[in-house]
């Protein structure tokens, strides 16, 4: 917006995970306006599909809702996955690529062979900074399974139809999750 400019960001408030700050903007008449800007750490998503076209995900308690969420295999982009800065999501050394691989196989105990990237997701964009990239991974290997202490994971396995029933139903509510899944409804004859 022509006439619209950044004057500040002050931080409010540190979390474990989020810093939560607010920024002051001048509108074109001169006018402050305040905003709060969230900024957490970028991350990735998969959404695993094995040899018999059944969908993997994983189930785990979320705080966030106080109860058991159906969700893809996802995870923080971590330090010593910036091997580039390239925002080429399909590059096999970008660190979304590699943050994906590394969910994938610590959640699920399975290594994607090929992974395909559908789009990066921001969940409140006049809020958070945090991007998620959401693929999808074929040609599955067995790895060796390794959550963070504090995940407790169940695998579930599921036909499309199935997955797509969860999302209408509300059995799946995360947005990551229902990209993959609609996305890979409209691609998996094109893959």
């Amino acid at each position: 917006m022509e006439g619209l400019s950044f004057k500040n960001r002050e931080l409010k408030y540190k979390g474990h995970r989020v810093k939560v700050y607010e920024d002051t903007l001048v509108m074109p008449g001169g006018e402050e306006v305040y905003y709060d800007y969230v900024e957490n750490r970028n991350g990735s998503g998969v959404l695993l599909v094995d040899s018999d076209g059944k969908l993997l995900f994983v189930k785990q308690y979320r705080n966030v809702t106080k109860d058991i969420d159906i969700e893809i295999p996802a995870g923080c982009v971590e330090k010593t996955d910036y091997k580039t800065s390239a925002d080429d999501f399909s590059d096999k050394e970008n660190a979304f690529y590699l943050c994906a691989l590394r969910e994938a196989e610590e959640e699920t105990g399975f290594i994607p062979g090929k992974l395909i990237f559908i789009n990066y997701i921001i969940a409140a964009v006049g809020l958070f900074s945090e991007r998620t990239a959401v693929y999808i991974g074929t040609d599955l290997k067995t790895g060796k399974e390794n959550p963070d202490p504090d995940e407790f994971i169940d695998v579930v396995r599921l036909s499309l139809e199935e997955a797509v029933e969860y999302v209408y139903s509300g059995k799946i509510n995360d947005s990551k999750t229902i990209i993959a899944i609609l996305a890979y409804k409209d691609l998996k004859d094109k893959m």
